[in-house]
């Protein structure tokens, strides 16, 4: 942030070191160990409590085949309820999804025996689960959600992150603090933090991922519907591992306001919250990418030059997806046909004359045409641990950004085992 040397009152955003989805005033959470997982030293079940009745808002997969804690926070958040929550709950290691009428009773106990732990009503419970599909939730495992919620303190964040976690190989945290600008002399500093697990089976529309982030920003539920469904946009529905949409995909957002609303603030500042957010989740969606399964490099792909913006999202998701396109940067090889070959069959509208690539600020293809560059250089660059893929299309001004991984073969030996 910086200071107004009018106001002497903090303005701007800054991140929190050490961040997460406790950093918002109002806020605590816990992971245990549960039982869900065979490992003891595993934590598998989370809580994130607020102090007080939240506004809350949810964004799920579009997987049609989707897990039964999915369809019970679309009904505790959908139209006609009050857009409210008090506490969510997630376990890892059984996705309850493809679990039928028994599934959907499972996730109604879970949110009713963590309601009776918390001391909330049951609709304002959201539940999560990660893990394998096609098995029942051992419901006696939730005996433990009084010693959860026992351990939930304003410093239990990084519990909580580390207990949703299935193939991630550490746990992913981010939070901003932010001042509004248009009216800074109110001096009010608000925080956005969040918390978020996805390594595989990660494709838009969203990825095989939880989330849940907090703020004491005052919103309606019209407002953080409308603020979530933003950022997820720019962040989340912009990462891709390996081309697969699951079935459990949540991100929930709690605004500590349901008793503090002021309209004022709200007005004032939501652009400000808005940016906040925006990074929060663009945050957590690099992590998901960088630390995607067996992945050994973030892969960042721009597409600037489409005719429209679906062009542009066409040409970088197919570029992203593409297995020759990341087997080759896993194999720091700057083959920039392989580009070319997957924005061609994108779908995208575009003339391959008019096409530019660089990689990594190397440019390897001008108007459709190999450029000369130095291999050694190319080699040294693919060292660094983010890989930049630049696309020009020449055929308009839409542009957007997706990022991925690449796919070694680690990706293969943990999807090959997963079950076990």
């Amino acid at each position: 942030m910086i200071q107004s040397k009018e106001t002497g009152k903090w303005i701007g955003m800054h991140p929190i070191e050490g961040g997460g989805v406790t950093s918002a005033p109002g806020f605590k959470a816990a992971g245990i160990h549960a039982g869900f997982r065979k490992q003891p030293e595993r934590l598998d079940m989370a809580i994130v409590e607020a102090d007080e009745l939240c506004v809350a808002a949810g964004v799920f997969t579009q997987n049609v085949f989707c897990a039964a804690p999915v369809t019970l926070c679309r009904e505790h958040l959908g139209p006609g309820s009050a857009g409210t929550a008090r506490a969510v709950v997630i376990n890892s290691g059984v996705a309850n999804a493809a679990t039928g009428p028994r599934g959907l009773d499972d996730a109604r106990q879970m949110a009713a025996l963590t309601a009776d732990a918390v001391g909330c009503a049951t609709e304002d419970v959201l539940v999560a689960s990660t893990g394998v599909i096609g098995q029942f939730l051992p419901m006696d495992k939730f005996a433990a959600l009084p010693a959860l919620h026992a351990a939930a303190t304003a410093e239990g964040g990084h519990e909580a992150a580390r207990a949703i976690m299935t193939t991630d190989t550490h746990p992913k945290e981010c939070a901003f603090t932010f001042c509004q600008s248009k009216n800074p002399g109110a001096g009010a500093v608000f925080t956005v933090g969040g918390m978020a697990k996805g390594s595989g089976m990660i494709m838009p529309n969203m990825a095989t991922m939880i989330s849940v982030i907090t703020t004491d920003f005052p919103l309606t539920p019209e407002r953080a519907h409308e603020a979530l469904v933003n950022a997820v946009n720019k962040s989340f529905n912009k990462v891709t591992v390996d081309g697969d949409t699951s079935t459990n995909d949540t991100c929930i957002l709690l605004a500590r306001s349901a008793s503090t609303y002021d309209a004022d603030t709200a007005k004032a500042g939501f652009d400000e919250f808005q940016v906040a957010l925006d990074a929060v989740c663009q945050n957590l969606a690099r992590q998901m990418a960088a630390d995607g399964e067996g992945a050994s490099k973030l892969v960042t792909v721009n597409v600037r030059g489409a005719a429209t913006p679906e062009d542009a999202d066409l040409a970088a998701r197919t570029v992203a997806n593409s297995p020759l396109v990341k087997t080759c940067i896993a194999g720091h090889d700057a083959n920039w046909g392989r580009v070319a070959g997957a924005l061609g069959r994108s779908g995208a509208r575009f003339n391959q004359e008019d096409v530019d690539i660089d990689f990594m600020g190397m440019a390897v293809c001008r108007d459709g045409l190999a450029v000369g560059f130095d291999e050694d250089e190319a080699l040294r660059r693919f060292e660094e641990p983010e890989i930049v893929i630049d696309c020009d299309l020449g055929a308009g001004s839409a542009e957007t950004t997706v990022w991925t991984c690449d796919f070694t073969h680690e990706y293969i030996s943990i999807n090959g085992d997963y079950r076990s």
